[in-house]
């Protein structure tokens, strides 16, 4: 019995120590497993995507969340910069931080030329034969066009009927200025606030609006849609066509006159929106990207587009452009991954869905065969089927300039809009340096 309490208790602490042993090794392969799941997901690999175009945020979140859900390993992160905010300034400091994102933004041969050195050239991908609006340089195809746009100034359709105005007949700046005389000696009873929502605010953010889109009038009015001569010689030669220039003066004092004060002078984006929406004025000079902002405040009215006809003679044209390009960073290791991010969005259902049904854009691509639901893309849609638009060249002019030159001047004659000698004066001088700000 001894003997046998003996072998019973050495054997025990055979099991005893094997069992341990076995627990050991679980737990060590535990571990090894655990360091080898952790070591995948960090070396997953990241694309930062650093855009400005705020209205379309949080359609790009959730497509690039519904992305990184479908491919093991990648992960998009959005960062996007709105509201009239500094791209350019704040994609230099990411630089400098060595965080310089793997897709960025930029708007023209302005911004290559700040950019070049980190610019991919894509002319290999699939989705460049489905466009003719990609971004070339040098026969290289480097940008990838994130919409089209366009702009107009958009009416209230129901409040221009109840006034006696025919948008059809805004083809001129005297048929403006006769419009707007009759529509403000009835403001009270059609329950508007102002005319016109326009912003002119570099303190508010909205310099863009008159530092691009405004002054694009004036370059691109009138003419053929590749015609760049007027922006040929203000980049290059450094001048104003004085009479062409004087017309425009007089159509922006008409628009400033008319605008409602408080959203000129000091508003934000969501206030010249929300003043609109809200039936507040008959106009607003805004593009068609403000289409989600209009449906998500309910403006249900019926609205369209009528031209910036700022000349004498008669222009029946809208301003269609692609007015910015995705660019993918040739020095990231993931560059070949935000190709791919890229080439969703422009060449699979689900980007298409993104573009027109999400972010309420009008594509660039060809294969896209979804239509607009918002009626102001739809009128672009409309006007680039009859013809007869302008084209878009503020990203002819150097970096920086509408933001930094052109936008304060505009602010000021937004303060004191009958002062138009000052206001030509003061652009004429900052024309004057633009060429060699473009060596």
């Amino acid at each position: 019995m001894i003997l046998l309490k003996v072998c019973a208790g050495e054997c025990m602490k055979k099991i005893t120590k094997k069992i341990i042993g076995i627990l050991l090794v679980t737990c060590l392969c535990g571990v090894v497993s655990c360091a080898k799941s952790e070591d995948t997901a960090s070396s997953g690999k990241v694309i930062n995507m650093f855009q400005l175009k705020v209205e379309i945020k949080d359609a790009l979140d959730a497509y690039a969340a519904q992305y990184s859900a479908e491919n093991s390993g990648v992960t998009v992160k959005v960062e996007t910069l709105g509201g009239g905010g500094d791209y350019g300034g704040v994609l230099k400091a990411k630089i400098q931080a060595g965080q310089m994102p793997d897709i960025f933004v930029i708007e023209g041969i302005g911004g290559y030329q700040v950019w070049k050195d980190y610019i991919a050239d894509l002319s290999d991908q699939s989705w460049v034969a489905d466009t003719d609006l990609a971004m070339k340089v040098d026969g290289k195809v480097i940008g990838f066009p994130v919409s089209i746009e366009g702009y107009g100034l958009a009416y209230n359709a129901e409040i221009l009927q109840k006034a006696g105005v025919d948008p059809a007949t805004l083809t001129t700046r005297n048929a403006y200025e006769e419009a707007f005389k009759l529509i403000d000696s009835k403001k009270k009873e059609l329950g508007l606030d102002a005319v016109v929502s326009m912003a002119a605010s570099v303190g508010g953010g909205m310099w863009w609006v008159v530092g691009h889109h405004s002054f694009a009038c004036y370059l691109g009015g009138g003419l053929a849609q590749d015609d760049t001569s007027i922006a040929d010689m203000l980049v290059k030669e450094g001048k104003l066509d004085d009479e062409r220039f004087a017309q425009y003066t007089k159509y922006l004092q008409l628009l400033f006159k008319y605008a409602d004060k408080n959203v000129l002078l000091n508003g934000s984006y969501d206030n010249q929106v929300a003043a609109f929406a809200q039936q507040k004025t008959a106009f607003l000079h805004q593009g068609n990207w403000v289409d989600p902002n209009l449906k998500q405040l309910n403006a249900n009215f019926k609205m369209g587009y009528a031209p910036h006809a700022f000349l004498d003679t008669e222009d029946k044209g809208l301003y269609l452009f692609a007015p910015s390009f995705y660019c993918v960073n040739v020095k990231s290791p993931n560059a070949e991954e935000a190709k791919k991010f890229l080439t969703s969005i422009a060449m699979t259902p689900k980007g298409h869905e993104y573009m027109v049904t999400k972010a309420g854009m009008i594509p660039a691509f060809k294969s896209v065969t979804l239509m607009p639901e918002g009626q102001l893309s739809k009128a672009l849609v409309e006007a680039n089927m009859r013809g007869g638009n302008h084209g878009v060249f503020f990203g002819m002019m150097p970096d920086g300039t509408g933001q930094n030159i052109f936008a304060p001047i505009f602010d000021l004659f937004a303060q004191h809009p009958d002062n138009s000698e000052q206001f030509i004066k003061d652009m004429k001088k900052a024309v004057a340096g633009l060429p060699a700000m473009s060596k």
